[in-house]
């Protein structure tokens, strides 16, 4: 039996319901996050949190409980499907009301839902590496804001998939921003590059611990948006997200990054991002 969030609940699958008029469903009106979860623990929970509220609160919908509140009922549904290694999702939308783009009244309460997957690491893409592609960035300019409108970053990601690529790399004219679903990063003569926490990126969780990992091992950090002719000549590629962790990128459309392999940084990063990880004490 598996168990779902549903408002301030945990129940079975089977009696979550959603309305055929919810504005998630009908505009993608609302927003989300997804922790990662290992041996049992809520891994950076606060700091997703945080963001959730700061996405929602940006969008204006208001979250009708405390963070304390969230982060219970998310250790709850953790705890009700016997995750070990994996994440949970959870998102929250306007709620239902009559279609209209304008915004509804009061009486339309905000809907928050959530599931946990059991999910492996993907530790073969860590060692070996990965290849990537240069997609398009069409996305919209609030790129800061978790939103549920996704469609950009989906058809980039399918793109990818069908090029036989792990990600897509994205870029507004010639400079990159992000991947379909990660964060990129260069290295070069010891300092890593990522573009800059603005409108244009989400400023990945994942992005953070790398950022003080990189700190930690003395690698200096700029950041600074790359155009796609400096990050092929690179030495080394990363991408990063709450499922990737620190994965090399070792071709992207062709050209090989480095020798090809791993490189020296990337791996004291992810050997710093592994101390980093919950040994099993429960959130």
């Amino acid at each position: 039996m598996s168990f779902s969030l549903w408002n301030d609940q945990i129940v079975k699958n089977e009696e979550v319901l959603v309305d055929k008029e919810d504005r998630g469903y009908q505009f993608g009106d609302g927003v989300y996050e997804v922790v990662k979860v290992y041996n049992g623990e809520l891994f950076t929970a606060t700091e997703h949190i945080d963001r959730f509220y700061d996405s929602a609160e940006k969008i204006r919908i208001t979250i009708p409980y405390t963070k304390d509140k969230l982060h219970q009922l998310l250790h709850q549904l953790v705890e009700a499907n016997n995750i070990d290694t994996g994440h949970v999702y959870f998102q929250i939308t306007r709620g239902a009301g009559p279609r209209n783009h304008i915004f509804p009244g009061d009486e339309v309460i905000p809907v928050i839902t959530g599931n946990t997957k059991e999910n492996p690491r993907p530790l073969e893409n860590f060692e070996k590496g990965v290849k990537a592609t240069f997609v398009e960035d069409i996305r919209w300019l609030r790129c800061d804001i978790k939103s549920l409108n996704l469609l950009g970053a989906v058809l980039a990601k399918q793109e990818a998939y069908e090029k036989g690529c792990y990600e897509a790399i994205l870029h507004r004219d010639e400079i990159v921003t992000e991947g379909s679903s990660s964060n990129i990063y260069g290295i070069k003569e010891g300092v890593l590059y990522t573009h800059p926490a603005n409108n244009l990126i989400l400023n990945g969780i994942t992005r953070q611990v790398i950022i003080k990992c990189a700190a930690e091992i003395g690698l200096t950090v700029n950041e600074q948006a790359m155009t796609k002719e400096q990050l092929l000549a690179m030495e080394e590629v990363i991408v990063s997200s709450t499922t990737s962790e620190v994965t090399p990128v070792i071709e992207i459309d062709g050209t090989i990054i480095g020798n090809g392999t791993p490189g020296e940084w990337t791996r004291k990063l992810q050997a710093q991002f592994e101390t980093k990880i919950p040994k099993g004490i429960k959130a």
